[in-house]
Parts: C-alpha cells; sequence; structure tokens
C-alpha cells in the first residue's frame, strides 16, 4: 500500500514537472517571439523613424529652396523694375537725341558753309589744300557711315586750322598772279595780319591788298626784311624785328 502510494506521488510528482516543464517551454517560446516581435517592431519604428527623418529633412530643404525663391523672385522684380526704368529712360533719351538731331545738322551745315565761305574770300595762301579740307568735310555729311560726333568733331579741327593760320608765321612757295603775269615766289604770312610775297631772285617784293583782293608791289626797300622773314619762318634765322608795312586796323562796322 504505501509503494503504491508512492509510485503515486511520483508518477504526480512526474506529471507535474512535466507540466510545468512544458508551461516553461510555452512561457520561454512566447517570450522569444514576443522578443522576436518586440525586435521587429523596434526595427518598424527604426525604419519609420528613418524615413521621418528623412521627410523631415527634406521638408526643410525645400523650406529652404522655397525661402531662396522667394528672394531670388523679389530681387528679380526689383532688377525688372529697374530695367523698365532704364528702358523708359533710353527712350526718352533717344527721342531727345533724334530732335537734337534735327536742330544739329541744319547748324552743322550752315557752319560748313561759312568756312567755305570764309575760305574763298580770305588771303589766297595754301588755297588748294583749304578748299579740299571744307570739300572733304561736305561729302563726309552725306556719309551715313560717319557718326554726327565724328562729322562735328571734324567740322571743328578745320575751324581749329583756320585759327591757327591766325597765330602764326608760316611761308611756303607759290605761284601767283603778278601784273597779270603767273610769277613762283616766296610766301611769307604773318599771321593774318599781312601776307607778303618775293620772287626766288629777291629783287622784287610785295604784299597782298586785302580791299583791291589782289598782290602789289612793294619798295625794294622792304626786299631784305621780307627776306629777313622768310628766313625765320623757315628757322633758318633766329626771331628778330623787322621792318614791315602792316596795314592800319579796319573799323568795325
Amino acid at each position: 500500500m504505501k509503494y503504491a502510494l508512492l509510485s503515486f506521488y511520483l508518477l504526480t510528482i512526474s506529471s507535474t514537472t512535466v507540466f510545468a516543464e512544458n508551461t516553461l517551454q510555452t512561457a520561454i517560446e512566447e517570450t522569444i517571439e514576443s522578443h522576436a516581435q518586440a525586435k521587429q517592431s523596434q526595427r518598424n519604428v527604426d525604419t519609420y523613424a528613418d524615413k521621418t527623418k528623412d521627410m523631415l529633412y527634406e521638408y526643410r530643404t525645400v523650406l529652404r529652396k522655397i525661402d531662396s525663391l522667394r528672394i531670388y523672385n523679389n530681387q528679380l522684380e526689383k532688377l525688372t523694375e529697374k530695367q523698365l526704368e532704364t528702358v523708359a529712360s533710353l527712350t526718352d533719351q533717344i527721342s531727345s537725341i533724334a530732335e537734337t538731331q534735327q536742330n544739329i545738322v541744319p547748324l552743322l551745315l550752315r557752319m560748313i558753309e561759312v568756312l567755305e565761305e570764309f575760305v574763298s574770300l580770305d588771303a589766297p595762301f595754301l588755297k588748294e589744300e583749304r578748299i579740299a579740307r571744307v570739300e572733304l568735310i561736305k561729302n563726309m555729311m552725306d556719309r551715313p557711315d560717319v557718326s554726327l560726333p565724328d562729322k562735328y568733331r571734324r567740322i571743328m579741327e578745320a575751324y581749329q586750322i583756320e585759327m591757327e593760320y591766325g597765330r602764326t608765321i608760316e611761308t611756303m612757295t607759290d605761284t601767283i598772279q603778278t601784273n597779270d603775269t603767273p610769277s613762283t615766289v616766296n610766301i611769307l604770312r604773318i599771321g593774318r595780319i599781312s601776307i607778303f610775297y618775293q620772287t626766288l631772285d629777291g629783287k622784287e617784293s610785295g604784299y597782298w591788298d586785302k580791299q583791291d583782293k589782289q598782290w602789289k608791289t612793294l619798295s625794294q626797300d622792304y626786299n631784305r626784311s621780307i627776306a629777313q622773314g622768310i628766313l625765320i619762318a623757315k628757322k633758318q634765322a633766329p626771331p628778330d624785328l623787322i621792318k614791315l608795312p602792316i596795314p592800319a586796323p579796319e573799323e568795325i562796322k
């Protein structure tokens, strides 16, 4: 009876042990599975967190781009406004230039006419050169490839050259009409005050009469002075006082 009870007790303990082991194994397996699920969940959470971080980074990047574009657009608007103002200003300037040209061209043509008339009425020195200069300017006015400022500059240069003639002493060889006979002579120009001539042999001298518009003979007493003036103009003699007949100043009417 005692052995039977012991066997039953041992069997009970064994059954309990087996049940406990099964329960423990099940708990362990459930725990492992739970841990595995937790790890997977954590991995999912980490993945979502990484994706969220990436999306947040992209979102912030987009915001920065939007701010940059907004600033850029504002700047473009300012530049566009300035350009429109510049275009309007240039349009006004072009209109003003066109109007100015309409006023300047007749003035330039008139200046050329005055210059041409002046050369024709002036003393006969470097006549061909001066007339050719005026003709060149007249032809230039009809050329579309020459700008208006260049035309104005060329006209002013011609005027400047004519002004220089009044401040310089010059000598040259030319052919003039003396006593209705062409003669090759040396010309002495003293500014525009007086112009003298002397034959190449130095025996005859004369001057240009502005009133009568012709060459007139001088006394031989002036031959030496005019010859000395010619040497001074050629820089073959030092500057010196010379005695020459100078017409009296004309009364301004």
